[in-house]
């Protein structure tokens, strides 16, 4: 489902972060693990198509992003990958509603109320459905930002940080939620944390490690 051979990513051509190689079954979940400026969110973003490797290919459901025209990649990554951000991007003068509305339009996907109504009932925010995203908890938005990645139903999902600014019980909440609806979605979840409260809910980890000639948190 998801496969990486002899990835590569300079910033400057300078400092190059490699890789482990990567393969992940579909619906199979994993933890990446990593100490700041071991490249977690850089290689969060190789996988979801926001960055283009130095060397190497990132492959999802037989497709290799790096084949993919700009244009078409945006699209691929619209429909087959679902992004949790560390801070969650809304269009802050839209509903919950209409944010998921215009995730699933820019897909090339035809409105789907019902799937976005179900989504935010599993996540218990369909109260929140005309609300805008700038009214509500960080709880809710959290949520609202799950829907958002799995609106569309991809077949990866791609988490960065989704705890680091948790206490233990909504750490273990948001987990829970997480693998959830990746289950549900028959998706590949893959969590890039330096949470190590983590640890125990994942039998699948890659672990990175700080890279010498590599600083800064990437």
């Amino acid at each position: 489902m998801l496969r990486t051979t002899g990835l590569e990513y300079s910033y400057d051509g300078k400092r190059t972060l490699s890789f482990p190689d990567v393969s992940c079954e579909q619906g199979s979940h994993w933890l990446v693990l990593g100490q700041s400026g071991c490249g977690k969110t850089t290689l969060l973003h190789l996988l979801g198509g926001l960055l283009t490797p130095s060397r190497g290919t990132v492959e999802i459901a037989g497709t290799r992003l790096g084949e993919l025209r700009s244009t078409a990649r945006d699209h691929f990554r619209g429909r087959q990958i679902g992004i949790i951000f560390q801070k969650p991007h809304f269009v802050r003068s839209l509903t919950v509603g209409e944010n998921l509305q215009l995730a699933r339009h820019l897909a090339g996907q035809a409105p789907d109320q019902e799937r976005i109504v179900h989504l935010l009932e599993r996540l218990n925010i369909v109260h929140k459905l005309q609300a805008r995203t700038d009214n509500l908890s960080e709880g809710e938005r959290q949520r609202a930002a799950i829907a958002l990645a799995l609106v569309n139903k991809p077949k990866v999902i791609l988490a960065d940080e989704p705890t680091s600014a948790l206490d233990d019980h909504h750490t273990g909440e948001v987990v829970r939620l997480l693998e959830e609806q990746a289950s549900l979605a028959q998706a590949t979840l893959l969590v890039v944390t330096h949470d190590n409260r983590l640890k125990a809910q994942f039998p699948h980890q890659i672990q990175l490690q700080v890279q010498p000639n590599a600083s800064g948190a990437l």
